[in-house]
């Protein structure tokens, strides 16, 4: 039988970015021809998109509204979340609809280091985060998982090997706080109790088990004495505790955390955190609102294609107006007014947008119609 985990709320194993990817000029038109593929009604088509409110974010909504005639409704929270209670007045904007998804990272091509964006419009164009919320979502995390690494201490002694352990993580009584998995560390007796061979003032010292001792075999060699376990405390060997379950979040603030906190884990031992929480909150967004979309009475009898990805924002050079923003689709949701529902899987997703063609022949100039309103405007004024 299935074991039902937590961590079923976001699975990275799938996630794949390699090879897998479109330039954003490059994606809207693909995505608009797929949407006249599927029989939506040039002209009529309503796009939506559920984007972080990161100033980033500007140039795929510029180009959505250049490709689609209209400017996109706003399906979006802070952190890449989508407003699900929207459903109803975006249906109500179009014959055919259409929603974007996406989270976004930031990368900056002279580090290569994915989570940091150039913020142009700053006194001296610094570098900060991006996503933001995403990054204030994760700091307790990160500091809670490198203050264990320092005070777990490991010493590789022969044929065995001990570790001690901040009694900290040695009480019942902890909540928000990281949880080791001392069952997968810790030699137990028969009757399954962890007796300490020491006891100091601040921790606790065990011997391991064969199994811990052969995987730390991998990252330390024999009779170093005894060092803090840094890296080697995978994501296997811990959770975290949380009281999200208990909190009001009567504006969705929280759903962020909640769709991060079962796989926790993976993103803080990640080589880059950003981004691994970015994909996850991706892959968990989609698998909660596409459930809602299918279900929204509004949406019915009416062809419809949600789409979720990640956004990455190349930061910009020095005198670069907008980010080089690329797109990576992870799956996407097709409902036609036939009654037909389907979800597209990321690889069949990117060779379905990939077989389209990127030149789109009912794309505006968008300066054309600012000129266009502009005149508009003057002949009302010479009216009144």
């Amino acid at each position: 039988m299935y074991n039902v985990r937590r961590e079923i709320q976001a699975s990275l194993g799938s996630f794949t970015m390699e090879g897998r990817w479109f330039r954003y000029s490059s994606f809207v038109p693909r995505l608009y021809n797929w949407c006249q593929a599927l029989g939506f009604e040039a002209g009529s088509i309503m796009p939506s998109r559920a984007f972080c409110s990161d100033e980033s974010q500007g140039y795929p909504v510029i180009l959505m509204a250049k490709h689609f005639a209209a400017f996109p409704f706003n399906h979006g929270r802070v952190g890449g979340i989508m407003a699900v209670d929207r459903h109803g007045p975006h249906a109500h904007h179009g014959k055919d609809l259409l929603i974007v998804h996406a989270s976004h990272v930031g990368y900056n091509p002279e580090t290569q280091h994915f989570g940091t964006y150039r913020r142009g419009q700053t006194e001296h164009s610094t570098c900060s985060s991006n996503c933001g919320k995403i990054h204030g979502t994760l700091d307790w995390y990160l500091t809670e998982y490198e203050f264990a690494k320092n005070n777990i201490l490991i010493d590789m002694q022969g044929d065995q090997c001990h570790l001690t352990i901040d009694n900290k993580y040695l009480s019942n009584t902890r909540s928000n706080s990281l949880v080791l998995q001392l069952d997968k560390m810790l030699e137990q007796h028969p009757n399954g109790e962890m007796v300490p061979l020491s006891n100091q003032s601040t921790s606790r010292t065990f011997r391991a088990s064969v199994e811990f001792y052969e995987r730390m075999s991998q990252f330390f060699t024999k009779r170093e004495g005894a060092i803090p376990i840094g890296s080697a405390l995978l994501a296997e060997y811990f959770i975290f505790s949380s009281d999200l379950n208990e909190r009001n979040d009567i504006d969705g603030s929280r759903q962020l955390e909640v769709n991060l906190i079962g796989v926790m884990p993976r993103i803080v031992t990640s080589p880059s955190p950003l981004l691994t929480a970015a994909q996850a909150n991706t892959q968990a967004e989609f698998d909660r609102a596409h459930r809602s979309i299918s279900q929204e009475p509004a949406y019915r009898g009416r062809n419809l294609l949600y789409i979720t990805g990640l956004n990455i924002d190349i930061s910009p050079e020095e005198g670069q107006l907008f980010p080089l923003t690329k797109f990576v689709p992870w799956a996407a949701y097709v409902q036609l007014k036939t009654g037909e529902s389907y979800v597209v899987e990321q690889n069949d997703l990117f060779d379905q947008l990939n077989a389209c063609s990127e030149k789109n022949n009912d794309q505006i100039s968008m300066d054309d119609a600012i000129h266009s309103m502009e005149d508009a405007e003057e002949v009302m004024l010479h009216l009144s």
